[in-house]
């Protein structure tokens, strides 16, 4: 039973010497990814990519499986229905840009905010939870491996200080990636939802790197490297439980911070490149070029007459002429759903697979 879960800030030392020079590269990367992704000329391209991938990455580790095909295609509104696995990425998606939203409008987080964001991707109004019962078990023996706080007035208590511990520097004089790390700990061991748990603790992950400065959008996605070393993820969160190892947890979470930043780097890189060589080669070979038609080629992987006809306000017909076009030309590979045309940007949706794959 966790209901005696301390509150935060914990009653011992994190910054360790091992702690404060694996802080120091972690930091160093992600300022050089933040300063690479201030120079992608609209850095919504990022934001609308990046998300979809983190919300396939984030869902996978609930084993909510979707194909590339499926979330790309979730977002064409006359594409067949999209399976319950592509709901779940496209709800995930959408949860992820309300939280970013709150966070940059406001320059707070609060309980309420992370309420929200569980309920986009549920898709209920349950809250916390009030029944008791609830236990975490290992998926393959069964095992109960930690019961968390059953009580309800116990969980309101704990996710109170913990909106306190997020906005409050004065609580803790600590690095705000030391910060993120206890923040991360705290949420899944008060695991205040009935569903939705890991993904909003994902997500809280990122919007707290913008609340803090760290970056200017969420684009850092700590979900694959989670997937990669799950077992050690959960052997993290247990040593602390039961030990009090701070260290070893902390360290786990800068890690994934610099590996992370390391490969988000390489990923924005090649759409940056692969941004400007569409835009060199469509201007030059098409007088119908404009920053917005490319940079629309690269909102959505997957893209189609209508985000066109919206987005750069021309006729429906218009948008056809420019999409066609472009895919005799090779910039684009038009595909057919029903009686509808899609058209695939072939480079991009190459830049992510691949990074997928490394």
């Amino acid at each position: 039973m966790a209901d005696d879960l301390p509150k935060l800030p914990p009653a011992v030392s994190l910054e360790t010497p091992a702690v404060l020079k694996k802080t120091a590269r972690a930091h160093r990367f992600l300022a050089e990814l933040k300063g690479r992704c201030r120079a992608i000329p609209n850095q919504g391209i990022l934001i609308s990519t990046l998300a979809l991938q983190e919300a396939k990455d984030s869902s996978e580790i609930e084993n909510i499986v979707t194909t590339q095909d499926e979330l790309f295609r979730v977002d064409l509104e006359t594409s067949p229905a999209a399976g319950l696995a592509a709901k779940e990425v496209r709800n995930y998606a959408q949860a992820l840009r309300i939280g970013f939203e709150i966070v940059r409008d406001r320059g707070i987080l609060t309980t309420n905010d992370l309420v929200r964001v569980q309920e986009e991707l549920e898709r209920n109004r349950a809250g916390f939870r009030r029944l008791p019962g609830t236990n975490l078990v290992n998926d393959r023996t069964g095992e109960v491996v930690y019961t968390p706080p059953q009580e309800y007035d116990a969980i309101v208590d704990l996710m109170a200080n913990l909106e306190r511990f997020i906005n409050e520097d004065s609580l803790l004089d600590a690095d705000p990636l030391v910060k993120m790390a206890v923040i991360h700990y705290q949420f899944e061991s008060i695991h205040p939802f009935y569903d939705g748990n890991g993904r909003t603790g994902r997500i809280l992950n990122v919007l707290y790197l913008v609340l803090k400065g760290l970056l200017d959008i969420p684009v850092l996605y700590l979900s694959r490297h989670f997937i990669r070393s799950k077992d050690q993820y959960y052997r993290g969160l247990r040593s602390v439980r039961d030990t009090g190892d701070w260290e070893a947890w902390i360290l786990y979470v800068l890690d994934a911070v610099e590996t992370t930043s390391r490969g988000t780097l390489e990923l924005v890189d090649s759409i940056s490149s692969a941004l400007e060589d569409y835009r060199l080669r469509i201007k030059n070979g098409h007088r119908f070029y404009s920053q917005e038609l490319v940079e629309n080629l690269f909102f959505h992987p997957y893209t189609k007459i209508e985000f066109v006809e919206r987005d750069l306000g021309v006729s429906r017909l218009t948008a056809a002429k420019y999409l066609d076009a472009l895919a005799d030309s090779g910039f684009l590979r038009k595909e057919k759903a029903g009686r509808f045309n899609y058209y695939i940007n072939s480079r991009l949706v190459e830049i992510l697979m691949k990074n997928r794959s490394e």
